[in-house]
C-alpha cells in the first residue's frame, strides 16, 4: 500500500471524487525513475523564409493514457510525458471515409484560435479505409512478455494477463500466437498455437509469473527467431512487447537493439509496444523502438484502455495499411505570415526528406486516425515575424508559390502526403489545396473538441504558446463539444481537465 499524504476533493461534472495524493517519499521514487525524450516546441517559422513544413504520421497514444495515470494519482505529469498529437490522436473524429481508389482521405478546416483569436488554427486529419478484422490478413503474433522482478505489480503483469485474454478472444482459427518470456533469461512458452486454441493459450498465460532480472534483448532476440519461423506471407507478422520498459538489453547497446528492430522490419516483422505500470516506466526507450519497429506505442493503464487498444482498435493496432506516410505543407506567402506546427516535435522531417523513399515515417493501421493542427499568423497580421535561421538548402524554383498567379494568389496552403502500400517499394502521392474562402466562423464539434484538448496539453506543458489558454475555457469548449461521444472517452476528458485544475490550484 502506498502512503497517503492528503486526499483531496474535486469537483467533476457535479459531483465529489477524491484524488490520492502520495507521500513527497513515495512520490518521489516513483517520478526519479522514469524517463522521457526532452520536446522542445516548434516555434513559429515566417513564410518568408521557409514556406514548408514536413513531418512524419503518429499515431501512438501512449502519452494519453500515461498523463491519465498520473492525474488520476493526484499528481500532474512532467513536462516531457505530454506529447501533444498523442493526446489529440487519442480521439475519433469525424472525417470522411477514404475513397475506393486510395486507401487514405484528407480532411481539412480552418478557423479562429480558441487560445489567441487574432492567429488561426488549421485542422488537418487523415482517415484510413477500416476492416472486419475477420477478413483481415491471417496474424502472426509473437507477444514478448517481461516476467522480470519490476513487473510483479497490480498494475503489470496481472494487467498484461487480463489484457491478452481480451486480445485472444478475437483469434480466428489461421491465426497463430506464441509467446516468448524474459526475465534472468529468454524462453518460449507457447510456439505458434491456433487461434482457436484459446484454452492452450489462455493456460499458457495464467501460468505466468513474475520474478528474476531482466534480459530484454535476448528476449527481442528469440522473440523475432519465433516470428521469422512461423512467417505468413502476405499476412501479419508481428511482435507485440508488454512492459514496464525497465530492462537491460544484454550484450547489445540500445543504439545496436534499435538497428536490429529497423532491420527486422525490412523482413516483414513488425514491433508494436505495450506500457504498463509507474516506476520503471522508459517511456523514451519504448516509444523509440515502436518507431523503429514500424509499430505503434500504447500505454495500459486499466483493462478499459486495454479494450480500447486491443479490441475496439484491433484493426488498427495490428494490420499496417500504409508505410512511411509523411506530409508536407507549402503556405502561400501571400496569405499566411507564418505558422507552427503543433507537436509532433520528434517527427520532423527536413525537406529533402519527402521525397527520399530510404528514409522511414511512420506507418497507418486500418480505420486510423491521424491529426495534426498549425496555429497560423495571417498576411494582413501587423504581428512582426522573427526570420529563423534554417539549414534547409531550398530551390524556390520548386515551390508553389515562389510566383504568384491568379490561379494560386487565394490559396492558404497545399498539402502533399506520400505513403507506400505494404507491399510496394515505391511511394504514392496525394495533393490537396485550400483556399482563403474556405476560412469558416462556424468551425465543428471535432475542431472545438480537438482545440480544446491542445489547449489543456499546452496548460500542461506550461508552453510560450499558450496565449489565454485556462482550463476553464478547455472545460467549457471540450464539455459543449463531446459529440456521439462512443466510449465516453471525451466526457472522461474533460474529467481529467477538472482534475488537473485542482491539482494546480492546490499546487
Amino acid at each position: 500500500m502506498k502512503e497517503v499524504e492528503v486526499i483531496k476533493e474535486v469537483e467533476v461534472a457535479g459531483e465529489t471524487i477524491y484524488v490520492e495524493v502520495p507521500s513527497p517519499t513515495t512520490s518521489d521514487s516513483v517520478v526519479s525513475n522514469e524517463k522521457y525524450s526532452e520536446i522542445s516546441e516548434s516555434p513559429f517559422m515566417a513564410t518568408k523564409s521557409m514556406s514548408v513544413s514536413t513531418f512524419s504520421v503518429d499515431v501512438d497514444t501512449a502519452s494519453y493514457s500515461n498523463m491519465r495515470r498520473y492525474l488520476m494519482d493526484g499528481k500532474l505529469p512532467p513536462v516531457d510525458a505530454i506529447r501533444t498529437e498523442e493526446l489529440v490522436n487519442y480521439f475519433r473524429y469525424d472525417y470522411d471515409d477514404p475513397t475506393e481508389d486510395s486507401p487514405i482521405s484528407i480532411s481539412t478546416e480552418v478557423s479562429e484560435c480558441p487560445w489567441l483569436n487574432e492567429h488561426l488554427c488549421l485542422m488537418v486529419g487523415l482517415k484510413t479505409k477500416s476492416i472486419d478484422f475477420s477478413q483481415s490478413p491471417a496474424n502472426n503474433l509473437v507477444f514478448l512478455l517481461d516476467v522480470s522482478g519490476s513487473m510483479n505489480n497490480e498494475l503489470k503483469l496481472p494487467l498484461v494477463k487480463k489484457s491478452l485474454k481480451m486480445l485472444i478472444d478475437e483469434l480466428r482459427e489461421e491465426d497463430r500466437i506464441s509467446i516468448v518470456v524474459y526475465a534472468g533469461a529468454a524462453g518460449l512458452v507457447l510456439d505458434g498455437a491456433s487461434g482457436n486454441d484459446k484454452e492452450e493459450i489462455i493456460n499458457a498465460i495464467d501460468n505466468l509469473q513474475a520474478g528474476g532480472s531482466t534480459a530484454g534483448g535476448a528476449g527481442i532476440e528469440l522473440a523475432y527467431l519465433t516470428a521469422e519461423k512461423l512467417f505468413i506471407e502476405d499476412g501479419n507478422n508481428r511482435v507485440i512487447l508488454a512492459t514496464d520498459g525497465d530492462f537491460n538489453v544484454g550484450p547489445k547497446s540500445v543504439s545496436e537493439l534499435e538497428d536490429m528492430i529497423a532491420e527486422k522490419r525490412t523482413t516483414g516483422v513488425y514491433l508494436s509496444v505495450l506500457g504498463f505500470g509507474t516506476g520503471n516506466t522508459r517511456d523514451d526507450v519504448m516509444e523509440t523502438l515502436a518507431d523503429k519497429g514500424n509499430g505503434n506505442y500504447s500505454y495500459i493503464d486499466s483493462l478499459l484502455e486495454a479494450k480500447k487498444v486491443l479490441v475496439e482498435e484491433m484493426g488498427s493496432t495490428l494490420i499496417t495499411v500504409a508505410e512511411d506516410v509523411k506530409l508536407q505543407l507549402e503556405f502561400n506567402p501571400n496569405m499566411i505570415k507564418g505558422y507552427r506546427l503543433i507537436g509532433y516535435e520528434n517527427r520532423l522531417l527536413s525537406y529533402d526528406d519527402f521525397d527520399n523513399d530510404f528514409v522511414d515515417a511512420g506507418d497507418i493501421g486500418y480505420g486510423h486516425q491521424v491529426t495534426a493542427f498549425y496555429e497560423l499568423i495571417t498576411a494582413s497580421s501587423d504581428e512582426t515575424m522573427s526570420e529563423v535561421e534554417t539549414s534547409e538548402d531550398i530551390d524556390v524554383n520548386d515551390l508553389k508559390y515562389h510566383i504568384i498567379t491568379e490561379q494560386n494568389e487565394n490559396d492558404l496552403f497545399t498539402l502533399d502526403i506520400r505513403y507506400k502500400d505494404p507491399t510496394a517499394h515505391s511511394s504514392e502521392e496525394l495533393t490537396y489545396s485550400m483556399i482563403f474562402d474556405e476560412i469558416t466562423d462556424t468551425p465543428s464539434q471535432d475542431y472545438l473538441f480537438a482545440s480544446s484538448v491542445i489547449e489543456f496539453s499546452m496548460l500542461l506543458r506550461d508552453s510560450v504558446h499558450r496565449g489565454h489558454s485556462s482550463f476553464d475555457s478547455v472545460t467549457e469548449r471540450a464539455s459543449a463539444n463531446l459529440g456521439e461521444d462512443s466510449g465516453e472517452y471525451r466526457s472522461q476528458f474533460v474529467d481529467l481537465v477538472e482534475i488537473a485544475k485542482s491539482l494546480y490550484s492546490n499546487d
